[in-house]
């Protein structure tokens, strides 16, 4: 594996070394050896698959907070994403910062997102399928999410949303949110 650092601070790329040969590759996608070489926390303790019907479904801003933190590695196995994460840690370099990146089937490249960073992405393509390994459990009690058209962050999305949940729709712009929480308390 190829360990790409993005501009946001412990976000990587992680790249395929593919092994060729007349039957295809093989490559290795995860060695908790390697990550926390790295400095990436190494656990996987959930996989979750998400499958897409419409392009430009539009899934997120989610995170979790303390004591259920969790990090992540996307992965899209079939059509493309655009993958954005904000950074929610208040002691990072790079809090409120934002990147993106095209995750594709083609490409076949993971996206790192640490613990305490905000994450969602909107589909390029119908029938896409996306992949997340999970450090920690999904707890809803700690789950928050930012509104993807929030303009703190003014993330330009390639495409018209065709598809959000309500729940989605209904995170706080992060304005408000500082109205009502200490973010240094997360």
């Amino acid at each position: 594996m190829k360990f790409i650092k993005m501009k946001l601070n412990n976000a990587f790329i992680i790249d395929l070394e593919q092994q060729r040969d007349h039957r295809g590759f093989s490559a290795q996608t995860f060695c908790a050896r390697e990550f926390a070489a790295h400095g990436l926390k190494p656990v996987v303790a959930q996989c979750n698959l998400t499958f897409n019907y419409k392009k430009g479904t539009l899934r997120g801003m989610h995170y979790q907070v303390a004591p259920a933190r969790v990090a992540k590695l996307v992965r899209c196995t079939q059509g493309a994403i655009y993958d954005v994460v904000i950074d929610m840690r208040p002691d990072s370099p790079t809090f409120l910062k934002h990147i993106d990146v095209e995750l594709t089937a083609e490409n076949r490249w993971a996206l790192y997102v640490p613990a305490m960073c905000a994450h969602g992405y909107q589909t390029l393509v119908d029938n896409t399928e996306v992949v997340s390994q999970v450090s920690g459990f999904y707890s809803p009690h700690y789950e928050r999410g930012l509104r993807y058209d929030d303009p703190t962050f003014s993330i330009t999305w390639p495409l018209p949303v065709s598809e959000i949940s309500q729940k989605d729709l209904a995170w706080c712009l992060f304005q408000s949110f500082l109205l009502e929480v200490d973010p240094r308390s997360l």
